[in-house]
Parts: C-alpha cells; structure tokens; sequence
C-alpha cells in the first residue's frame, strides 16, 4: 500500500504539469536512444569492416619473395615456384584447406573495338575457394583444366560486359591470347571489392596457371596463397610456411609471409576505441538529462513545501516524503527511458526495412540503456528527495 500511494501521488503530481514533466523527460529520451543508436552504430560499422576483411578470403596466408640479400642479385631460382606451391601442399595437408598460386601476365586484345592492355591471370582450381571468386556465369576451372593444359579463360564481369554485351553472352566465346585461341568458360568477381589493391584488376582474364607458364619469362608465383582450417593455426602454419620456403630456397633469399591477423585486430581496436568515444558521448548526455532532473525535482520541492508540511503534520514519515519524490523522479527517468529505448530500437529497423541492410541491435545495449535510466533516477533524485524529507513541518507550514 505504501508503494502503491507513492505511486499514484507521483502521478498526480507529474499529470499536474504535463508539460514540465514532458521537458524533463525529452532529456532521457535522448540520451538513451542516443546509447542504443550508439552501440547499434559502432556495431554495424564493426561487423562491416570484419565482413570487408574477411571477403578477402577466410585464414589466409599470402607469401611472396622480396629479396636475394643485400650483396647478391636475385636469381631465377629465389622466385617461389609452382613446386613450392605442391611442397606445401603435402607438408601442411592436415592443416590446410588448400594452397594456390598466381602467376601474372599481360597481352593486348580488342575490347569494343579498340586495343586495350588486359592482365592475364594463371591459377588453378584452388584460387577460387581460397579467394573467395564468386562466380557470375558459368564455371571456374577445375583439375582437368590445369592437368590437361586446357585453353580457357574466365573474364571479369566486367570485362565480359564490355566485349560481349553481357555475362551470359560470353560463355564459349573466343578470345585471342599470347597468339592462341581461349574458350571463355566462366565470368567471376570479388566477393568482396578491393578497387585493384589485389591482383585481380577490372581488366583480369583468369587462364590455368600451366597454360601461362609457357608464355611468363620467369616462372615466378606471386603471391602464394594459403588456406588453414583453423583461425587459431593461421600464425603457426605461417611460420611453418616461412620455414618451407626458406628450406627449398638458397640461404639469403627473403621471403615475406603475411596473414589477415594483424588487419583484423586493427579493426577490431578501431571500433572498439570508436564505441568507447562515442559511449562517453552518450553518457554525458544522460548525466545531463540526470542534471535536469534534479534541477527540476528540487524546483518542485519548493514549490510544494507547504504540501510537506501538511503530510508531515497529519502523521506521514520522513521515510514517506523521500520515497514519494525519489518515486517521481524514478517515474520521469523510466518514462524516458522507455520511450528512448523504444525510439533507439525503431531508428535501425526502420532504416534495415527500407534500405535492406541488415542493422543488429544488440539486447545488451538495450539493457544497459534501461539499468542507466533507473540509476539516473535513482542517483539524481535523491538529493530532491532528501532535501523534502528533511523539512521541518512548522517551517514548512509557514512557507509562502
């Protein structure tokens, strides 16, 4: 009975200045949506940036040589090799999904009409897995293709727009390389985009990797890259990695041997400094909003100090009074709470309905916003509430 009259008196006292208590409110309708909207945001910039990163391709290790030594030029034989690619293959078999090599090259060839420069790609049937190639049309090359020394081709999506009119329209077409004729099996892209950060330009015809072995002055794989089952072995398979090439190779030549790791934590780091700011942000706003509250419930309390006095003189406690204006100050920050929870909540879905992203919005964060609107109330509350109840009844009955 005791919380129940707190309650409804709060109530009354609230409803009797709708507009006051409206105000006071908007402060933590902001604040906590802005907590929600904050975590949602750093989230889904987090989740975004690890999606980026990780369409590279999944545990990746890429190695590629860098140099014969200090006091010695580099020879044919430093270059990592096709037999490499096959050595690490049969040594890191347990550990790995598969290991693949590129080997680059260029020819000229008719594109709308007019000669263009094209980079000409050799792989085999283990570069589309490792690099996560999605494939628009047709199909990528397989063992028979590499084994048999097949004269196929896959174009960029691109690429086969601009020659053929289309993805489709490109399949069993011809297209002229290094003086040969190549069928066009497929048409493929990045899963995810790297705007030609890697070696796969907009201008890229795939080819097996034995076909442009004949036609590269140096066979020469750059880069290698490796697949590993675990994201906990990427590291020591690199090193494993490392030790293999260094083994096959002759004492000095240098090899560099690279994995996502380092870029992953880097992002990992960014969006976590990123949502500790913007948290920090969010919770000034609701320290704010709790100054308010207080500034407002102590404006209150002087206005109904003759109220007090009345209710201390007819018997009620000063246990009573405090729990009656820290009720109201409770009332107004839940209130807001609520609403800006509910706020912080529609904002991310109603952008995920429209534009078709997906938006997480993370329970926890939800929760936290809730338990800081009860703390806010509680903690900026008290002071109003106290101050109440430690009136005097003949001083406050004198109150004009």
């Amino acid at each position: 009975m005791f919380l129940a009259e707190a309650l409804r008196f709060s109530g009354q006292a609230l409803r009797a200045n709708p507009v006051r208590s409206l105000l006071t409110g908007l402060g933590m309708v902001i604040g906590t949506a802005s907590v929600i909207l904050v975590v949602t945001i750093s989230l889904t910039s987090r989740d975004y940036i690890l999606e980026q990163v990780q369409g590279i391709g999944s545990n990746i290790i890429f190695a590629y040589f860098v140099t014969a030594g200090p006091t010695t030029a580099a020879a044919e034989a430093d270059y990592i090799k096709m037999a490499d690619v096959d050595a690490i293959s049969r040594q890191l078999a347990p550990d790995i999904i598969a290991a693949t090599g590129v080997m680059s090259g260029s020819d000229q060839i008719l594109v709308a009409g007019r000669p263009r420069d094209i980079k000409v790609i050799g792989t085999d049937e283990a570069y589309q897995p490792v690099r996560n190639i999605v494939i628009s049309s047709g199909r990528f090359l397989d063992r028979g293709d590499v084994s048999l020394r097949a004269k196929v081709a896959l174009l960029t999506d691109d690429l086969a727009m601009r020659m053929f009119g289309g993805r489709a329209g490109s399949l069993n077409q011809q297209v002229r390389l290094f003086g040969l004729r190549f069928t066009v099996i497929g048409t493929f892209h990045e899963r995810v985009e790297t705007f030609g950060q890697s070696e796969i330009e907009r201008d890229t015809i795939l080819v097996p990797i034995t076909v442009l072995h004949y036609f590269a002055p140096v066979e020469r794989i750059d880069p290698l890259y490796v697949q590993v089952r675990s994201p906990q072995e990427v590291d020591r398979i690199a090193a494993r990695v490392q030790g293999i090439l260094a083994q096959r190779h002759r004492p000095g030549a240098a090899y560099r041997v690279d994995t996502l790791t380092a870029i992953l934590n880097a992002a990992k780091n960014i969006s976590l400094i990123l949502s500790l700011v913007l948290v920090l942000v969010s919770a000034i706003t609701l320290v704010i909003s709790g100054i308010g509250i207080m500034n407002i419930m102590l404006v209150t309390v002087t206005e109904r100090t003759r109220e007090i006095g009345v209710r201390l003189a007819v018997g009620a406690s000063r246990q009573e009074i405090l729990v009656q204006f820290l009720t109201e100050a409770m009332l107004v920050s839940l209130s807001g709470g609520s609403l800006g929870i509910l706020v912080g909540v529609a904002i991310p879905l109603s952008v995920g309905l429209f534009a078709e992203i997906r938006i997480p919005i993370s329970p926890v964060a939800i929760a936290v916003a809730f338990g800081v609107s009860c703390l806010v109330g509680l903690v900026f509350g008290l002071l109003p509430a106290n101050r109440a109840a430690r009136l005097s009844p003949t001083e406050a009955l004198r109150y004009e």
